[in-house]
């Protein structure tokens, strides 16, 4: 669960016209489902896939269904069965979770704001005592906060009528994730705008997610709705944790390594963040692909344009991913595996733990397993 938006997946929402490339998962192989109904769909989940303590069962399968259908994702037991772990990792199916010491969590991002921009805390304070649109004032609303939407609500509130709100956030909630599956509002908000959403028109994306079908559809959306060549759901998992294409990204950023004799955290970025200007640094990256760049016969300029394409299911054609993989197949005496776990801790102040995107992975394919195992003990 990560407050900041996952800026990889906001990018590349162009991609999303290429063919699908939905790869199972090795290690249990699911046989394609027939031509089956939506009603076919919902009985499975309600009866076999969901967890069996699960309240409201029937709503949830009709959402879950609903959102493959309006994806035009392959409702496999597979396919469900990943996001089924996926929801019950990230909130354990609760539409709009709490958040335990949200209300320090808010506090401590509206005085980090306001020391960035050197307001004194007595002014914060201040602005925080006038009256709300409940009768309460804003300090008393921070207080009661529970929920991620609660925060949302009062954040929008605070921006739109605190004589300092404006200035604190710029006109940007720091609620950056939320609802079922805790998606990127601002991926939900792109993928709307370039596919629709096909609810309430005129809905707020930001508050949609929030719901169930909406938290549904975007995060069903985050995991699924992207090609790859993946063998495997678990590089799905990280990717819906770091980013998409992270696991590809860091596969080749380990096999870099290898030819390269420099030591690269595979953490799936393979350049620095909004880097728009040659005087600003380069990756680790980029600096041991530009080492070897003769070795690959290849140019820095030709480098530099492969790199754009991190975010994108076209990396995989350039010059430099190929070259980069036939000289380490080569030097192994093997073909290398195309996809690895990211190695990045994950830092939010919702976590209170050390956990990383590899151990949020692994956690959804038990989740997943779990729920497979559900539907072979299924009655047929």
């Amino acid at each position: 669960m990560i407050i900041n938006p996952s800026a990889r997946a906001i990018l590349i929402l162009s991609a999303l016209s290429l063919t699908l490339l939905l790869g199972g998962c090795a290690s249990t192989p699911v046989a394609p489902s027939a031509e089956r109904t939506p009603e076919d769909i919902r009985a499975q989940l309600e009866n076999d896939l969901l967890p069996a303590n699960l309240a409201d069962r029937s709503a949830w399968a009709s959402d879950i269904e609903a959102s493959f259908r309006h994806l035009d994702l392959p409702p496999s037991t597979d396919n469900l069965c990943a996001a089924v772990a996926v929801i019950e990792q990230e909130t354990g199916f609760r539409a709009n979770p709490t958040v335990p010491n949200l209300p320090s969590i808010a506090r401590l991002e509206i005085e980090r704001r306001g020391a960035t921009l050197k307001i004194p805390k007595f002014a914060v304070h201040a602005a925080l005592l006038l009256p709300s649109g409940n009768g309460q004032n804003f300090d008393e609303r921070l207080n009661a906060l529970r929920t991620e939407k609660d925060m949302s609500d009062l954040f929008d509130e605070m921006i739109a009528k605190v004589p300092l709100g404006k200035t604190l956030f710029a006109s940007a909630n720091p609620v950056h994730t939320g609802g079922s599956m805790q998606v990127s509002i601002a991926f939900a908000e792109q993928f709307a705008e370039a596919h629709g959403y096909p609810y309430e028109q005129g809905a707020r994306i930001r508050d949609e997610v929030f719901t169930r079908r909406g938290g549904l559809y975007f995060g069903i959306a985050h995991l699924l709705k992207y090609p790859n060549s993946y063998q495997r759901h678990i590089y799905r998992y990280a990717d819906f944790n770091a980013g998409w294409y992270a696991s590809r990204n860091a596969a080749f950023q380990q096999v870099l390594s290898s030819i390269s004799g420099r030591k690269l955290i595979p953490d799936g970025d393979l350049r620095i963040p909004e880097r728009r200007f040659r005087d600003r640094p380069q990756s680790q990256t980029e600096q041991a692909l530009l080492a070897i760049a003769d070795r690959l016969d290849l140019s820095p300029s030709q480098i530099e344009r492969d790199l754009t394409l991190e975010d994108a299911f076209d990396f995989e054609q350039t010059e430099t991913y190929q070259r980069v993989f036939e000289r380490a197949d080569t030097k192994a005496g093997r073909q290398l595996p195309r996809a690895a776990l990211p190695s990045i801790l994950l830092k939010s102040p919702k976590i209170t733990r050390k956990l990383t995107t590899e151990w949020f992975a692994n956690r959804v394919q038990e989740r997943y397993q779990q729920c497979i195992n559900r539907a072979y003990a299924a009655p047929k």
